[in-house]
């Protein structure tokens, strides 16, 4: 992390200020992270970087211009000051331009992990740990990867505000196998957590060696458990459709379905909780240096709030919610509000229908309408009368988020911190009965 970030922002300043602009924010990320691969049940390859990224927002005269690159020294910066400059000088007044606003952000205490940031080298070895939980399991082979840094984020802006802002994070995931089956589980924190990480394997190795034939199961609608995993790539989706920006831009169900509106099950409650330090998406102050709070997005059902920065709230007649992204407004981290039933339970109020473990290739159909598909991966459980019956085939789940979120029967008290490159946003997420959506074969 050799790049200082105030030589950055003032290299960027500097060009900027050359140009006649006086309303900009500098953000520096710093990212020092370790990742251990792992593969036929040995680690495979140990990696270690450092990267410094800058990502820059510049008005004049209502014109708006944003940018974001890696930068390896002052000469980067000042090319990105001259493409801010180009940009500027090709772009129209925003209707969307609103003045920074007024700063009034804090650090977030409790962000950093101290044995990350000093044992980093010994840490990598942790990652046999989930090898060695999938294999007790009764897995074969194991494949995944732990990851785990210590970030430093800088947000300097033209009103005068110098925030700073540490934090850790640990990742992992894992896919377990046993003959044609396999298992999946993932999780991510600020903090390290030998029991979590422990849990991965463990959590895969159980799925991939349940001993169930392989059945064909017709396609139709069903009842459907999702797994924390699901659960969390799917509200991934909707947490980022609150985004106001979205909304602006017509790619949200949200254009349709407003604030205060019942449109999903009493059962769901989805927040964003920046000032959750448990999640690695943690903080105190938005890119903007407006403060952090913690928000119910869905409330029992109710659509509670979108997510704004200071652009969308002024054409929105909003607020901040301290949500700025630069470019767009975000969750950082997603919390789905656990419930009272345990998965034996909901297993067993299963007439006809699924365990879905893992999911991919999630692809919005129509977003508007919230209209959604996405593929099951790993294990795909057939449930009949309360009992599991086999393992499926891979098929797609085809619905509306409105929908499917409509028909909630049960949600599970336990909740799990899901993180992997299907969940882009860290999330806390339970199990969830459905009571019916619709399965197709995946080529449909």
């Amino acid at each position: 992390m050799s790049l200082d970030p105030i030589k950055i922002r003032d290299a960027i300043v500097s060009s900027l200020r050359n140009i006649g602009v006086n309303e900009w924010v500098v953000v520096v990320r710093k990212n020092k992270s370790t990742m251990v691969k792992f593969a036929n049940n040995v680690v495979t390859v140990v990696q270690s970087w450092s990267s410094t990224q800058v990502e820059v927002y510049a008005s004049k005269d209502r014109r708006m211009a944003h940018i974001e690159a890696f930068v390896s020294g002052e000469n980067d910066c000042k090319v990105l000051a001259e493409r801010i400059a180009i940009s500027l000088a090709k772009s129209e007044p925003s209707p969307l331009y609103a003045p920074l606003p007024i700063p009034n952000g804090k650090p977030l205490e409790g962000t950093v992990d101290k044995r990350i940031v000093e044992d980093e080298g010994e840490l990598a070895s942790e990652a046999m740990k989930i090898v060695d939980e999938a294999l007790r399991s009764g897995a074969e082979r194991v494949a995944g990867t732990f990851e785990y840094g210590y970030l430093e984020r800088y947000v300097y802006t033209s009103t005068g505000f110098e925030g700073f802002q540490p934090s850790t994070y640990a990742k992992a995931y894992a896919r377990a196998f046993k003959g044609e089956n396999s298992g999946h589980w993932a999780y991510g924190s600020t903090f390290f957590n030998e029991k979590s990480l422990e849990n991965v394997g463990r959590i895969a190795g159980e799925y991939a060696s349940l001993r169930l034939p392989v059945i064909n199961v017709e396609p139709g609608e069903y009842q459907a458990i999702l797994s924390p995993l699901v659960v969390g790539n799917l509200v991934n989706y909707l947490a980022m459709m609150a985004s106001a920006m979205m909304v602006v831009m017509g790619a949200s169900l949200f254009t349709k379905v407003k604030v205060g509106e019942k449109a999903f099950s009493e059962y769901l409650t989805i927040r964003d909780e920046p000032l959750n330090t448990s999640l690695p998406g943690a903080r105190g102050f938005d890119d903007e240096g407006v403060a952090c709070t913690n928000k119910a997005i869905i409330e029992k059902g109710v659509v509670k709030t979108l997510l704004h920065n200071s652009k969308t709230a002024k054409l929105m007649n909003a607020n901040s919610t301290g949500n700025a992204g630069l470019f767009m407004p975000t969750p950082w981290n997603i919390v789905v509000d656990a419930g009272a039933s345990d998965v034996e339970s909901m297993i067993k109020d299963v007439r006809k229908g699924f365990l879905v473990l893992n999911n991919w290739y999630t692809r919005m159909q129509n977003w508007i309408e919230g209209q959604f598909s996405t593929v099951t991966r790993d294990a795909l459980i057939y449930i009949e009368n309360g009992e599991f019956k086999g393992i499926t085939p891979r098929l797609r789940i085809a619905d509306t988020f409105q929908r499917l979120f409509s028909n909630i029967q049960a949600v599970s008290k336990d909740s799990y911190d899901v993180w992997w490159w299907e969940i882009e946003v860290p999330t806390r997420a339970p199990y969830i009965l459905v009571g019916r959506t619709l399965f197709t074969k995946p080529e449909s």
